[in-house]
């Protein structure tokens, strides 16, 4: 068995904001799950429809690994990633950093992993490994999947190696801090900025507000465009309310990152801010129950209702990026 020592196995709400606080504990640096989401410019908001999805998907943050780039670039971290097409090379990534002493972040498919509680393919799931024997890896997944948990290692290369939507080429990553713990409230205003700018100039109507917006128009149609609606729309605003996005669909997340940001910048935009995330981040919520309540009684006038809150989520989220982006 080899076990990287000093792990602490802290599972947190969000997949990929866990496996970053693994590897970044590790070499010293501990921050909140909310600082590390926003440091990373980790809000944003997709509608997304493709032919074969059961139910269109309303996405909260973006894409995946893209945080871990935004928050190595901004901190002046060293991310050191790997990606193959061959199972061998891949295990011998993984392994060769382990002995070495360093816990490494993995994206995968989560449903192939042993312990994983919903067995639905999600391919930008994300996990630290900090161990393995012959027959097992060791890694540490999110509070909601057990934090400390173990997966054979046949499972971890299925689930390493899987293709479809949001997977990568058994993709690996440390991450390493070579100049000492970086100033990183000194990071938090320029994170907030660029987050706002992207959110507010997003290049198409899926994204950003006015993906908020289309989102508005569409979901009251929801149930004539969904096979089975109690399954259906029951794990749509699951995987809004609990499916790692720390509820909310990421905005509890960002509106205590905004809470913490407050507390060493002294800002009334940034205030403003805070108030209009945590207004979101309630609405999001009740947007979630309402599409619930939907799928449960096959009821359309719950997703009507769901529209002018979304049209109200559009307006109150563009009126916070407009004051975050002006700091």
């Amino acid at each position: 068995m080899t076990i990287v020592e000093g792990i602490e196995a802290r599972g947190m709400e969000h997949c990929e904001t866990t496996a970053l606080g693994v590897l970044l504990r590790h070499q010293g640096l501990d921050l909140s799950e909310p600082m590390l989401f926003g440091l990373g410019s980790g809000l944003s908001f997709v509608y997304w429809d493709a032919k074969g999805m059961d139910v269109p998907f309303l996405g909260g943050r973006v894409k995946p690994f893209e945080l871990t780039r935004n928050l190595a670039a901004r901190l002046g971290l060293t991310l050191d990633v790997a990606e193959t097409g061959s199972a061998r090379r891949a295990w011998e990534n993984v392994a060769a950093r382990i002995d070495d002493g360093l816990p490494v972040g993995l994206q995968l498919d989560s449903h192939h992993l042993d312990y994983f509680g919903s067995k639905v393919h999600f391919g930008g799931h994300v996990v630290a490994m900090y161990g393995y024997d012959e027959r097992q890896a060791y890694l540490v997944d999110t509070a909601q999947q057990g934090g400390a948990v173990r997966t054979s290692r046949d499972s971890l290369a299925a689930a390493r190696s899987e293709r479809g939507p949001m997977t990568a080429r058994n993709r690996s990553f440390t991450l390493t801090l070579p100049g000492g713990p970086p100033a990183w409230r000194e990071r938090a205003v320029p994170a907030i900025r660029a987050c706002a700018e992207a959110f507010l100039a997003a290049p198409i109507a899926n994204l950003g507000h006015r993906g908020i917006d289309k989102a508005a128009r569409l979901v009251p149609k929801w149930l004539d465009r969904v096979a089975e609606p109690a399954r259906d729309l029951s794990l749509a605003a699951l995987l809004m309310e609990r499916g790692g996005t720390g509820g909310g669909l990421f905005r509890a997340l960002y509106r205590d990152f905004l809470g913490e940001c407050a507390g060493f910048v002294d800002d009334d935009r940034l205030r403003v801010g805070h108030r209009l995330y945590a207004e979101a981040a309630a609405l999001w919520t009740d947007v979630a129950a309402l599409i619930a309540k939907a799928g449960e009684g096959r009821e359309a006038a719950y997703l009507e209702q769901a529209g002018p809150v979304l049209h109200d989520l559009a307006r109150i989220e563009r009126e916070a990026m407009q004051a975050l982006r002006e700091l």
